[in-house]
């Protein structure tokens, strides 16, 4: 009985199969979606009776729509026969004895009874196994990253070792579809039985590349702040998708080889936060300060301290303390307080001058002197223990 099933299942699919088809994208296919199986058009607008062809059957003449972005993947027997990336209608030829189709010139014999009797050694079924896949060849969106706890990377622009918990998102991007597919894709996806989607979560293998990914995201953060071209800047970070995405996948190459031995590559990113820990963001706080108080506009900020420490001096010691600003002013006052800011080179000396005889040193006015000791100590320039030690010199005590 079996053998008698077999025979009518050999001639009822070897006639099935004659119908050419007709192989496009999956419409409901999402943008995720990474590999998936070409579809027939068995029927379009209601018309059309090719419902009854076998899997893992692609006759002869059959045409193939690959849409821009994408690529088709060709296999026989589990082999590639072909792969085609630029967009367009493709024709499938093989020799295989399961293609041929009176419809496409394959003749009587060789359609119909040579293939029935090579599917009726296999008990029905095709004696090839044939399909395509379609691989997208655009950036793959909502990769995410994050960590649960901080990770530590050493740092050039704060000179030390820093901490972040971060998290975000990248895209990836399909480089070499064929090892891919080789090297990465799940058999049953290879045949053509699921969609590859790196987002799924119960997809193993897109869980084996977020680990990855994770695993990368300290050296990747080292490379990027420890790159001249980057400027060094950690908080450049979040403003650099594409700068941080060439040093994560540099580091995701270096420690699992994406590129090379899966044909993977991440082209942007975007970190959504980073936390740092509790040094590294005293440690910011600090730098910031100092960068704002850089240069003139620290210039300006010294000065200005110091004015209100003559005005407070100025106030605090009457007539005699207003007499010791002025002469403060001529010497140590204010335009003699500032940081160095870098001037342009000097001329070249001319001549040394014969050294002028050193003028005799006037003597120290008690009031000048205590006058200027408190304007240094209201500008923070000295203690109170070295003002009542200037104190008790001048008075004599």
């Amino acid at each position: 009985m079996g053998l008698i099933q077999a025979a009518v299942g050999a001639i009822g699919g070897t006639l099935a199969d004659q119908w050419v088809d007709f192989f496009t994208v999956p419409d409901t296919i999402g943008p995720t979606a990474a590999i998936f199986p070409a579809v027939k058009r068995g029927e379009n607008a209601g018309r059309g009776s090719n419902t009854q062809g076998s899997d893992g059957v692609i006759t002869n003449g059959s045409k193939f729509v690959v849409p821009e972005g994408y690529g088709l993947v060709l296999l026989e027997d589990g082999a590639f026969t072909g792969f085609a990336a630029e967009p367009g209608a493709y024709e499938w030829k093989s020799d295989e004895a399961a293609s041929q189709s009176i419809f496409t010139g394959g003749g009587l014999v060789d359609s119909v009874i040579k293939q029935s009797w090579e599917r009726f050694k296999f008990g029905g079924r095709p004696s090839a196994q044939q399909n395509a896949l379609f691989v997208c060849l655009k950036e793959l969106p909502n990769n995410k990253f994050g960590t649960q706890s901080e990770i530590y990377w050493d740092d050039a622009f704060l000179n030390t070792q820093v901490g972040a918990i971060t998290r975000g998102t990248y895209t990836l991007k399909i480089t070499d579809p064929l090892t891919f597919i080789r090297n990465f894709v799940p058999a049953g996806i290879i045949s053509g039985r699921g969609v590859f989607d790196f987002t799924d979560m119960d997809n193993p293998a897109g869980e084996q590349l977020f680990n990855e990914v994770v695993g990368s995201l300290a050296p990747a953060f080292s490379m990027y702040t420890n790159d001249p071209a980057k400027g060094n800047r950690i908080a450049k970070l979040q403003q650099d998708s594409i700068g941080f995405a060439q040093s994560l996948s540099a580091a995701v190459e270096q420690n699992y080889q994406w590129k090379t031995g899966r044909g993977l590559e991440i082209v942007k990113t975007a970190i959504i936060s980073i936390e740092y820990d509790a040094t590294t963001r005293e440690l910011l706080k600090n730098v910031q300060r100092a960068d704002a108080l850089s240069g003139a506009r620290g210039n300006s900020n010294l000065q200005a301290s110091v004015a209100a420490g003559f005005e407070a001096a100025g106030e605090n010691a009457g007539p005699g303390g207003l007499i010791g600003m002025g002469m403060a002013a001529g010497g140590a006052g204010i335009g003699g307080l500032q940081q160095p800011v870098a001037q342009p080179a000097p001329p070249a000396p001319a001549a040394p001058a014969a050294p002028a005889a050193p003028a005799a040193p006037a003597a120290d006015d008690p009031m000048a002197v205590l006058t200027k000791a408190k304007q240094m100590l209201d500008a923070g320039l000295i203690t109170q223990a070295d003002y009542d030690a200037a104190k008790a010199k001048a008075l004599g005590l």
